[in-house]
Formats: C-alpha cells, structure tokens, sequence
C-alpha cells in the first residue's frame, strides 16, 4: 500500500474506531480519517442501557481508546461532523460545507436510530429514546429527581435493560407490548415467559397485547408535555415520562442515495465488501452473507462491531480475510445476566430444549432445527459454556436432546 493512499471511515462508533485500530495494527500508513456525527470520541453503547445507566461506570471507562491515540496513530478524527453525500464513481464524500474529500477506499459505519411512533404527542416534551452517551444521561438525571412513574413502550432488549436501571432507582414501571410476551420474536414464549417473571418479581407492569393510539400530553408553561399513553382499548396509563424503545433503523440513506445495494441495510459480502469493491460496511448497517448461516443476516450487537473492523479492513487493503463469526449479544438484568450465541430464524427452529432450573434462573436453553442440530444457545446465569455451544453449532451434527438437556451430561 501506498502511503500516499487516503482511507475515510464514516461513523463515530466502536465500528469505526475499531477499524481506524484495525488499519493501523495492519501496517497501513497512509492517511486515515475517521467523520463522526457526535461530538464524542467513539465509545461502547452496551453500557448506556446498562453499567452507564445503573451509574456503574463513566464515560472514559468505555470510550474505544482515548484522543492521544488518534493522534499517535496519525488518524484525523473529525467529531460533529454528518456526511451529506457520497459519489462512487469520483471516490468522494461531501461534509456539511459543501467541500468533498477524496477517497481511495471507504468504510461505512453509520450505525441505527431509534425508531419513533407514528402516534399523536410523540414528539412531545418528556418523550425520549436511547441511542447516545447524551440520551442515557438524561434518563440517568430522570431517575435520580422528579420522575417517579415511566412507561416505557416496547419489551425488547433496550426497554427492559431501562425498566431494569428505572426499578434499582425505586422508579415505576409500566412497559407496553403488542405481543403477548417481552422478547417474543427473538426467544418464543418459553423463555421470553422468564424474562417477563423476572421483571414482575422486580415490581414492573405489563401490558400485552397492547396497541398505542397516542401519548398524552398536558399543558405546561409554553408546551404540551408528555404525562402518559393511551392505548387502542382506551385505558391510559399516567406517567412522569415516556421511553421509546421500538427497534433501530438502519442510517442507509447515504449508501442508499450513492447507488450502493441497500435492503434493510447495505448488502456486503462475505468480505464485507458492498456492491462497491472499493467500500466496505461494517456494524448495525451491514446486511452480510454469513459464509457458516448461509443466509444474509444484519445483527444490531455490539460483537458485530467489535469484531467485523478486522476483516474489513483487511479488505480495504486488498488482503483476504471472511467474517464468519456467529452472532454473540448478552444482557444483565437485575440478578440475570445472559450470553446468547448462534442464530435461530422462527421458520427453522423447530425445538427448544432446556438444560437446568427456570425458576432459579440458571440454564441453558438450545433451540434445534427438525434434524436436531444447534441452531443457538443461550446461556443464563451459568458461565464458561459459550465455547462449547459455539462447538455444538458449528459442528453441524445431530444431538441427542434428552442428553442435551441432562445437566449431569458433558456438554
């Protein structure tokens, strides 16, 4: 590689910075420059919802690596800074003052945003979502003075981790569900019943089955601010705050807009690499065809944009490497923490086999296709096992599921 050569990484997250990492350990020494839209340095986001939120540990302890680094390592960082558009064919991308900045390879990494609810008072005053270092702080100062009451609209991973920081300040809980249980989608009833026990013996109210029609809104001083959701069989439910937590998006629209090829995010290959050889993807936006899944998957976890920096920029540099990791996320909440592996799509698993005690919260639980094979554990309260089901997965053979779920069975 040339040293004259000019690599741009757009994003400001843990992606991005691990990438800038990733070129430098790979003896690239041409420029590098990395465009965040925060005003931050790139940092973890597990945190916000968790240790961050719980008030467990600040900022610095989880920013990727500290200034000096980009500057020892020559990698011009620019932070507050959104790019607005993007030409292959002339190997630029535009910033905010209209000025281009040319490329020889580029790496997106612009990672999601909440989704919002297209309902009345939804913009409203004391509506909030959880995506930035900015957004955790606030639901940190809600907890801590007037807000006593929160509903919180949506039981995935995020809503429950809040719902779980909310209770330890001695915060009301109400989460609203369309399904019939939290998690429903991604662990099937079984296990997401354990997930919504958990969070009633912590003291939190669910609604299931439920449809928002509106958040409703109050008169202050100058502004109808939120005070609580109405849902679709007219209850309302009152509240001092109302958190957002409805899924992610993810941020394709300059790839989409530059001709790449985007499908419920940027469609790369096994390297990485989208239908631009000379732009690679990597994080929450990276829609990949998973060599060991053989389907093309996009998982918005923290391991993903860990992991995935490394090969991509061994495709940048012209070198060959595959990512074939599989999808890893975890959580901690209250007294549960989980390690999940593997992927499980509905339509292929046709068995859930449990290895341990429900009620006492210490198990694995595997979910089989129709051949018995591993298509995912997850792993509660019971550690050191992440390998061996990794090994079970990638082994692609059978299992006997009655061994499987004997506890006394080596794994």
């Amino acid at each position: 590689m040339s040293p004259d050569q000019r690599f741009v990484i757009v994003g400001g997250g843990l992606g991005a910075a691990k990438l800038a990492e990733a070129l430098r350990a790979k003896d690239f020494d041409g420029s590098v420059t990395l465009i965040g839209a925060e005003e931050q340095l790139p940092y973890d986001r597990p945190p916000l919802s968790k240790e961050h939120l719980a008030g467990k540990k600040a900022l610095p302890e989880f920013t990727v690596v500290p200034a000096q680094w980009y500057r020892d390592h020559h990698v011009d960082v620019r932070l507050g800074t959104t790019v607005t558009g993007l030409d292959p064919a002339a190997k630029t991308i535009t910033l905010p003052d209209d000025s281009t900045l040319p490329y020889d390879k580029l790496a997106l990494a612009t990672g999601s945003t909440p989704r919002t609810l297209p309902v009345p008072g939804a913009d409203a005053p004391n509506v909030y979502t959880l995506r930035t270092i900015e957004d955790s702080d606030t639901l940190i100062e809600l907890f801590a003075n007037a807000t006593r009451r929160i509903v919180i609209i949506g039981a995935g991973w995020i809503g429950l981790e809040v719902a779980a920081a909310a209770r330890a300040a001695g915060v009301e809980v109400t989460i609203v569900e369309r399904a019939d249980l939290p998690l429903l989608a991604v662990l099937g009833p079984e296990m997401g019943q354990v997930f919504a026990d958990l969070h009633r013996a912590n003291g939190v109210d669910f609604r299931f089955g439920a449809q928002v029609e509106a958040i409703t809104t109050e008169d202050a001083i100058a502004t109808a601010v939120a005070n609580g959701v109405r849902l679709a069989d007219g209850s309302t439910i009152e509240a001092d705050a109302v958190l957002v937590a409805v899924g992610a998006r993810p941020n394709v629209e300059l790839a989409a807009d530059a001709g790449l090829a985007v499908d419920d995010g940027v469609l790369v290959d096994e390297r990485l690499a989208t239908s631009d050889p000379d732009i690679v993807a990597v994080g929450d936006i990276a829609a990949q065809q998973h060599p060991v899944l053989r389907r093309r998957i996009r998982v918005e976890h923290w391991a993903n944009a860990l992991n995935q920096p490394a090969v991509a920029a061994a495709t940048m540099l012209g070198h060959e490497a595959i990512y074939d990791r599989l999808p890893y996320f975890f959580t901690d909440q209250y007294d549960l923490g989980m390690e999940y592996t593997g992927f499980a799509a509905p339509d292929e698993c046709a068995r859930v086999v449990v290895r341990g005690d429900t009620a006492k919260r210490e198990f694995v639980t595997f979910w089989l296709d129709a051949d018995n094979r591993v298509l995912a554990g997850m792993n509660v309260n019971v550690w050191d096992v992440t390998d061996r089901i990794k090994e079970l997965i990638l082994s692609g053979d059978p299992v006997d599921p009655d061994r499987l779920a004997d506890a006394t069975a080596q794994l």
